[in-house]
């Protein structure tokens, strides 16, 4: 039988398969929209701010939408050293990507937003995740981007898929950050609107 939720709707405001696919793991009803925002950074912000900043006006956004709804925004932020690592969209760009990461450690800053659109209530948390690379050769950048293609994935590796054997360690608090929805602070936030998961 199904626990009683908030009577918000709860929306997704992402077009990314991987967060729909770790939001159904909640078993909550939820929709989908994808935002219209300019996600270029400020020249002032850090990652964290950045992405913070990314995935409360994406909530906000599809509010217009949603006028009593519970709206999730997230966004992610890569970084190695001091150099900001987007999506590399093609085959070089992700070449050059995974060249420069091998070897290193890069944090994706993920971060979440639940915006609760009748209320104005803001609740947002970004949640850090340190990647280890392995030292790999060309010919297994090439391989592994032949096989997965993930250019539209922040670092040009895909965790959840092959891209884990490109990996030598990981730190963090919730693994599920590193593909693009904390969920346990997503958890805690949904609790605080009322949302029972059981």
């Amino acid at each position: 039988m199904k626990i009683q939720l908030n009577a918000q709707k709860i929306v997704l405001g992402s077009s990314s398969i991987y967060r729909k696919e770790l939001l159904q793991r909640l078993q909550i009803p939820f929709v989908t929209m994808n935002p219209h925002i300019d996600e270029t950074a400020l020249s002032n912000e850090s990652p964290q701010e950045t992405a913070l900043r990314l995935a409360e006006a994406k909530a906000r956004d599809v509010a217009r939408s949603f006028p009593d709804s519970l709206i999730i925004g997230s966004d992610q932020v890569a970084v190695l050293g001091h150099l900001r690592l987007g999506k590399p969209l093609n085959h070089s760009n992700a070449i050059k990507q995974l060249r420069a990461m091998q070897d290193k450690e890069v944090i994706f800053h993920t971060a979440l937003c639940l915006f609760n659109s009748a209320t104005g209530n803001v609740q947002s948390q970004s949640v850090p995740y340190c990647v280890k690379f392995r030292r790999l050769s060309d010919q297994q950048i090439e391989n592994y981007l032949l096989k997965e293609q993930p250019y539209h994935c922040a670092g040009s590796a895909k965790s959840e898929g092959l891209g884990i054997a490109l990996i030598e360690r990981m730190n963090g608090d919730d693994p599920n950050a590193l593909i693009g929805l904390p969920l346990i602070a997503l958890t805690d936030m949904l609790a605080q609107e009322g949302v029972k998961l059981f």
